[in-house]
């Protein structure tokens, strides 16, 4: 990926937090989505985007339920609208 911004982990080396794989996921889907709308005839990458926005909801979901004052920092910090 292009982008220069790195997963910021909660502690150390830790990527399978919720909050991690947000943010991972998050500039997956930024990434794609440029290639998505220059490319639009390429679904392969258009599910694998479909697939990766799923991924992301399901994880703010758990958040939502299970830990709101974290999905209320990652939602600040993605700069999502939930």
């Amino acid at each position: 990926m292009a982008t220069e911004k790195k997963v910021k982990a909660t502690t150390g080396k830790d990527t399978w937090s919720p909050e991690a794989q947000i943010e991972r996921l998050t500039e997956e889907i930024t990434a794609l989505q440029g290639h998505v709308a220059s490319n639009k005839k390429d679904y392969d990458a258009k599910r694998a985007l479909l697939q990766k926005v799923a991924k992301r909801r399901r994880f703010l979901r758990y958040l939502k339920e299970n830990h709101l004052d974290r999905y209320a920092e990652i939602s600040k910090k993605t700069g999502l609208k939930v």
